[in-house]
């Protein structure tokens, strides 16, 4: 999407409409407009030249235009600004994400490409602009600021630094330093991230959070280093802390379990502030189609007790705030006109959405299919792995071919905990525990050797064959759990012969897969198709998972290697501490042909496929 409202040309056009001089373009009669700076809702008409609007004025006052549309007494709102997504949860390139969102509503999102970039580096950040040219949605982008995540612990397919920074932030289409993830870094002062924020600050452009669990002093020292938002709200108590400290929230709709408390918070406050924004973050594709994006978090929040109005303005004039673009967020004279034409305020159905003055979308769809980039050739062959064995997935340790071993392993699904267990080793492969399955992650982008990593994994119970995923935040390495090296090796294979994508195996067998050979992430599937391919998968994985949420969720396999958050995580390195930012090795000690052997870090060197 191109802005162009500032041209002379087109203001004096503007301005001469909204006299009276000359025809508008276009002109929306009988409508409610929902002012988002005093909360009324006003009878108006709105007159339109070119993509902005000229003016807001009262019912009939003006009937000359080349389009007249009787809106019939609807509601209009500004188009819902989505102020953090990473686009690449949905599985589908821009074309077709835009496609969606656009007819819920959304007219603008500011995309990390944080996904595509930690797979093709910068190449990947400069994929997502180009595939975003020329759509009805107009894409922001933000720069990556962390590739990887967790420097030391995991390795992604590329490392960004300052110089990586200032070069993508002197692009026009980008609009800030995408979300600090690298909290240690920022709070322990390391290189990487003085280069990082200096660039940031430097461009005068946004610093986007990524504060989870940081609070009093830690948080205030984050905030000092020039990030000024945040996502990773993990409580009501948290949110109102971040609030207090002058985050930007942006409050976000892949966590719905929390939503209750912080909007019960949030009304108990004195005044609701203009720093409260939303963001979706991450939606899978079939939940985009089925319940929506922005629009079904905005619905969530009005039935938690927040007034529609207030929702709405924080998903648009409080997020124009934020993104620092005087241009949108208000049905005003002088803005663009991205329009969203409501029902009703109890339904908020979208009967339809101007994008520039162009009416593109009726009744929840769009009047016409946004054609891919001309001439941008979507990535692949990233998936740099040879076809693997059944050995592979079978736990090791050196040196003991038959005997005992005490372990450390991963405890939990989103908040992990440190534990340990006694195993049996037979044949030289540790037997499993009851209860127990294993997470095995191998390094797919061609950086080092590529050695598997495994670990034992409790609290997921027992799975009943392997799930496998080359979409796993933020590193996107290839992970596996399961418990039989038939079932892992099967899903694994599956996913280095497509490209990438999902699979799930259960007795020797294929039961589902998702194929995303555009950079192990993206499908080339209609958005449709995806979708039920995406939900038949995940409704077959309860058949290999027992899923307990809120925490213990499909969607936690595409986290369960996430080493920037507190507590053990494997990645393609090894088991790492995120607290402690160290690689752990996992054997505390070993009874080879029953003689005890206590192990330390100087006599003990684990192969790469022991560890996590």
């Amino acid at each position: 999407m191109t802005d162009n409202i500032d041209s002379a040309s087109q203001r004096l056009r503007a301005v001469n409409a909204a006299l009276g001089k000359i025809p508008f373009d276009r002109l929306l009669i009988n409508a409610k407009v929902i002012d988002m700076v005093t909360g009324e809702i006003r009878k108006a008409d709105v007159g339109i030249t070119g993509n902005m609007i000229a003016s807001v004025h009262p019912r009939g006052k003006f009937t000359q235009a080349s389009n007249v549309d009787d809106l019939a007494g609807r509601y209009l709102s500004p188009g819902f600004i989505d102020t953090h997504v990473h686009i690449e949860s949905s599985h589908l390139p821009p074309e077709k994400y835009a496609e969606i969102v656009v007819a819920q509503g959304t007219t603008t999102v500011f995309w990390d490409p944080h996904e595509l970039a930690n797979v093709l580096g910068v190449p990947g950040v400069q994929y997502a602009i180009q595939a975003s040219r020329n759509l009805p949605l107009r894409v922001i982008c933000a720069a990556p600021s962390s590739v990887p995540s967790t420097p030391g612990l995991e390795m992604s397919g590329a490392d960004f630094r300052g110089k990586e920074m200032q070069t993508m932030l002197s692009w026009p289409e980008v609009a800030g330093v995408a979300e600090v993830m690298d909290m240690y870094g920022v709070l322990n002062g390391s290189e990487r991230m003085l280069e990082i924020l200096d660039a940031g600050l430097k461009s005068g452009k946004l610093i986007e959070g990524h504060a989870r669990g940081l609070k009093d002093e830690q948080l205030q020292a984050y905030l000092a280093a020039g990030v000024t938002s945040d996502h990773e709200l993990t409580s009501a108590e948290d949110a109102l802390e971040k609030l207090r400290a002058g985050l930007t929230l942006q409050i976000r709709g892949s966590h719905p379990y929390l939503l209750p408390d912080i909007t019960a918070a949030l009304l108990a406050l004195p005044h609701l502030s203009s720093q409260i924004t939303l963001c979706t973050d991450d939606v899978p594709p079939d939940h985009l189609l089925e319940k929506g994006g922005l629009i079904a978090l905005i619905k969530l929040l009005i039935s938690y007790g927040l007034r529609v109005e207030d929702v709405l303005r924080m998903a648009t004039f409080n997020a124009a705030i934020r993104m620092r673009r005087s241009d949108l967020g208000l049905i005003a004279a002088g803005r663009t006109a991205d329009i969203i034409v409501f029902d009703s305020l109890d339904n908020l159905h979208p009967e339809a959405v101007y994008v520039g003055g162009e009416r593109v979308a009726r009744n929840g769809k769009l009047l016409f299919t946004p054609a891919a980039a001309s001439g941008v050739v979507p990535p692949r062959d990233t998936m740099r792995l040879k076809p693997l064995s059944q050995d592979d997935f079978r736990l090791k340790i050196p040196g003991l071919n038959n005997g005992k071993a005490r372990l450390r392993n991963i405890k939990g699904a989103r908040f992990t905990q440190w534990s340990e267990v006694t195993v049996s080793v037979q044949d030289g492969a540790v037997q499993l525990p009851e209860g127990f399955s294993l997470i095995w992650v191998q390094h797919r982008h061609g950086r080092h050797d590529a050695t598997p990593k495994m670990a034992l994994l409790e609290g997921w119970g027992e799975l009943r064959g392997a799930i496998a995923t080359s979409y796993s935040h933020d590193s996107h390495n290839l992970v596996v759990i399961g418990r039989e090296p038939a079932d892992m090796v099967l899903a694994a294979n599956q996913l280095i012969a497509s490209g990438g994508g999902m699979a799930l195996s259960q007795h020797g067998k294929l039961l589902a897969k998702i194929e995303m050979p555009i950079a192990g992430m993206l499908s080339d599937l209609p958005a449709k198709q995806l979708a039920k391919e995406f939900k038949n998968l995940r409704e077959l994985s309860a058949q290999v998972a027992d899923w307990e949420p809120p925490y213990r969720v499909f969607k936690a396999i595409e986290g369960t290697c996430l080493a920037c958050n507190a507590g053990p995580h494997l990645t393609d390195l090894g088991l790492t501490d995120g607290g402690l930012r160290e690689i752990v090795d996992p054997v505390l000690e070993i009874w080879p042909d029953n003689a005890r052997v206590v192990l330390s870090a100087k006599n003990t060197k684990m192969t790469a496929n022991t560890t996590l």
